[in-house]
């Protein structure tokens, strides 16, 4: 057996034979049903509101900070001079303000709008992109965001994606979806850790491992070794867990995507090109007549993702009850829920609503090798080129486009990438592979359910 590759023997040895016996019983009861496809996005808009339990004034706060996530923005008021869009909910509005990509990329338009060549890797029909260079043109690693477009004046050039594209230099991402954020916000550390440990033989035997983004060089004032930027805690956000905070994220994805200073990042990107805009574009007004007019607006995009309710999965559709509750005990048969752990509970918060509660998430939040098949070359924190963090499966009904990079929107495909040389996953492909299609079908329609 070749290092990195397993055996399908070795695998259903592993998660049991109580387990497999349980799968062989279940493909000897299924019926032949055809090949096995994806269900597609399930109908309807099962996301986007509050929280239930907030408060009337913290349902104030979530409006405001929606109305702010919604706004478009403009050069003046500090939009660039590079950016990759200009507005938050452009790109993270399917099915609703706070999702992911919509099936119309709007990025097409805006690069129209603004006289921008669209990048080659864009389309009308494919999903809102970011890209990143893997390297410098010495070599040494590069890994940050590359704006896909430039405010006319200023003589700033679009970078060279196509040379960047010929050179295999260049790699996507796609927004993540924010649905339920303040529950996985308060999700606590030592929570995430044992559940590191738990299920452990079945885990080892499938060659799973996972760890927590906190591990670098560099020191905190908690001397815990940290060089995610944050404070040396368990950081959850993004594909890569780069981000410890909501705040952070917001922070960030304000300068990086949109090209606006704020509280966190005062300076510009682009400090050579005046857009006439005060610097920093969005700060904490001391001034202001009330505290919700002084707060910054990367503070009212965290309160409207912490207060936004998780997606409320399907019971029925698609296929039906018994089908999608079978699915659910094939995806914890085949080793699927030792990564997207079905739920947790949140700890101690201010917010009641966020207080002791249940987070179905279908995550561990633990980063993963994914192998070379899924590999990007890009490291951030503790996730090296090849680590990515399970992606939470709640919403993944109503999600169109998959992968960090979008690059299928067919579900079958993106679990099958999922099996690569070194892939912690390959052992779950394989024995979803192995199943009926039946089976298979069942599993797809509980995952369209979510």
């Amino acid at each position: 057996m070749k290092k990195g590759t397993l055996s399908l023997a070795s695998v259903t040895l592993g998660i049991g034979f109580a387990a497999l016996i349980s799968v062989l019983q279940m493909q000897i009861a299924s019926t032949a049903s055809g090949v096995a496809v994806d269900p597609g996005v399930r109908r309807g808009v099962d996301a986007g509101a509050p929280l239930a339990g907030l408060t009337a004034n913290e349902i104030r706060y979530f409006d405001v900070g929606k109305e702010d996530f919604e706004e478009v923005e403009e050069v003046d008021e500090g939009l660039g001079p590079r950016m990759n869009l200009d507005s938050c909910v452009g790109c993270h509005s399917q099915p609703a303000s706070g999702g992911t990509s919509p099936a119309q990329n709007p990025q097409i338009a805006f690069a129209a709008k603004l006289g921008n060549r669209v990048p080659p890797f864009l389309s009308l029909n494919g999903p809102a992109r970011e890209a990143r260079f893997v390297r410098n043109s010495d070599g040494t690693p590069d890994g940050g965001v590359h704006a896909l477009f430039a405010i006319p004046g200023c003589n700033l050039r679009q970078p060279d994606f196509a040379g960047a594209l010929a050179n295999r230099n260049v790699i996507f991402r796609i927004p993540t979806p924010t649905f339920g954020a303040g529950l996985i916000e308060m999700i606590p550390d030592s929570a995430i850790l044992a559940n590191k440990m738990a299920n452990s033989s079945q885990k080892a035997s499938l060659g799973i491992r996972g760890r927590a983004n906190f591990f670098l060089a560099g020191r905190t004032q908690s001397g815990q070794t940290n060089n995610n930027g944050n404070d040396g805690t368990i950081a959850r956000f993004g594909w890569k867990a780069q981000n410890k905070s909501l705040l952070m994220f917001a922070g960030e994805a304000y300068n990086v995507e949109m090209g606006i200073s704020n509280d966190l990042f005062q300076t510009e990107r682009e400090e050579n090109c005046a857009t006439g805009a005060t610097n920093p574009n969005s700060i904490t007004d001391p001034d202001a007549a009330t505290s919700i007019d002084a707060i910054n607006s990367i503070e009212k995009f965290s309160f409207f993702m912490r207060f936004l309710a998780p997606p409320t999965p399907s019971t029925t559709t698609p296929g039906g009850p018994t089908s999608i509750a079978t699915g659910k005990k094939v995806f914890a048969m085949v080793g699927c829920s030792n990564c997207h752990t079905p739920s947790f509970t949140t700890g101690n918060s201010f917010v009641a609503a966020l207080r002791n509660k249940p987070v179905n998430l279908y995550s561990d939040l633990l980063t993963h090798d994914m192998g070379v098949g899924l590999t990007d070359g890009v490291s951030q924190g503790g996730a090296g080129a090849r680590e990515f963090r399970t992606a939470p499966l709640w919403g993944l009904g109503q999600r169109i486009f998959f992968l960090h990079d979008g690059r299928t929107t067919d579900l079958i495909a993106t679990i099958r990438a999922h099996a690569s040389s070194g892939s912690e996953a390959t052992g779950s492909v394989m024995m979803y592979n192995a199943m009926s299609e039946s089976l298979k079908q069942d599993l797809l329609n509980f995952l369209r359910s979510l």
